[in-house]
């Protein structure tokens, strides 16, 4: 396939084929963590409810019901999370449209819950969150979109101005401590402390680019934009923010492959290696961003080329969908630490990615086709 060459078609089939590969490989209760309400889970269901929405495909609804109801009990109560991790609060986004299509309460407890211990979460003295109860004074960029999304649509949906107030405050907070003047890409976390062994001592920043950090953050503000109406007061903020970070980001694309690679800013070393969750992250919110009307649509080309690099990549192994080149979790660390995280097929993180870029891309061709 030629770079920035793809057919609608070929990618929603590509979409289809991912669900139903992993739908084969884990019955909802299988989803890796077992027993646990994390973001692994939480980011590939979020991209398969997209894919959904699409396609109304009811098995793919059916399948994200099924393991909600597994975390939460006839009460309401959320089985297995812990509330001192944002990355156990994400998932908390796959519940406004169940609560929505079903008005189940026992939904509504659980939104009411994640929505309570986002409220009290610790903060730094500026009023950002920890990224988690243990790391003191500490801001990932990881967090925004953990916690973000959902409370931007719980303010809206429920008409409770602060928590939409604080999720903006945090993107605010998040850029000034972490984004590189020079460059507009942001760093992948700060220290209020400037005491971890990854901070710098003058200005508490961990000191590289880590992509798929900077995917959550795209992602997230794109989320949240497509939610708010303009005429809100958080709109324009938040408009200029994402519309800065993506024009930050699109210089360190690979001209050859159109991927993006694990640290950001070091396309040429050799040692550095083209990761695909972070790619599909940068491709949905530039074909989300462009659909929006809020960035302009002659980038679409870098996500074109984006989502064709990651087909590319892609394989059929014993009839299932392979998706490589996904980095694993990470802590923050320095370069070395980023170069030797390793690499997964298949991982949540780039699965619900992967379908995310599936589900712009398909909306965006369309858009396009059937603007006059």
């Amino acid at each position: 396939m030629k770079n920035g060459e793809f057919h609608v078609n070929q990618i929603t089939d590509y979409a289809h084929f991912a669900c139903e590969t992993m739908m084969r490989k884990f019955k909802p209760q299988e989803l890796p963590p077992i027993r646990s309400f994390h973001y692994h889970q939480g980011v590939f269901l979020a991209g398969m409810m997209q894919i959904y929405e699409i396609t109304k495909n009811e098995a793919y609804l059916r399948y994200i019901k099924e393991w909600i109801d597994l975390q939460i009990d006839a009460t309401g109560n959320i089985k297995h999370f812990n509330p001192g991790k944002l990355d156990d609060l994400q998932p908390g986004i796959l519940l406004f449209p169940l609560f929505e299509k079903t008005a189940d309460p026992r939904y509504k407890i659980a939104l009411d819950t994640i929505a309570y211990f986002i409220r009290n979460f610790p903060r730094t003295p500026e009023g950002g969150y920890w990224h988690m109860a243990c790391c003191r004074n500490q801001m990932w960029l990881d967090g925004l979109y953990m916690a973000g999304p959902f409370g931007v649509q719980y303010g809206l949906t429920f008409n409770v101005p602060d928590m939409l107030q604080t999720a903006v405050q945090q993107v605010q907070i998040m850029k000034k401590n972490t984004c590189d003047d020079a460059s507009g890409l942001w760093v992948h976390a700060w220290d209020y402390e400037h005491t971890q062994p990854w901070a710098d001592q003058i200005t508490g920043r961990s000191p590289e680019f880590w992509s798929r950090s900077m995917g959550w953050v795209v992602i997230a503000l794109t989320y949240d934009l497509a939610i708010l109406p303009p005429s809100s007061e958080h709109y324009n903020p938040l408009k200029a923010i994402l519309t800065e970070l993506l024009e930050a980001l699109l210089p360190w694309q690979d001209a050859d492959t159109g991927m993006w690679y694990q640290v950001t800013d070091k396309v040429a070393d050799p040692n550095n290696w083209a990761e695909l969750s972070a790619t599909c992250m940068f491709a949905a919110a530039i074909c989300k961003a462009v659909r929006l009307g809020i960035f302009n649509p002659k980038h679409l080309d870098a996500a074109r080329r984006g989502i064709s690099g990651v087909l590319n990549r892609l394989s059929i192994v014993d009839g299932d969908l392979q998706i490589p080149d996904i980095c694993v979790g990470t802590g923050v660390g320095d370069y070395a630490h980023y170069l030797a995280r390793p690499t997964s097929v298949n991982d949540l993180h780039g699965v619900g990615a992967f379908l995310m870029m599936c589900a712009e891309g398909i909306k965006c061709e369309k858009s396009c086709t059937e603007s006059p």
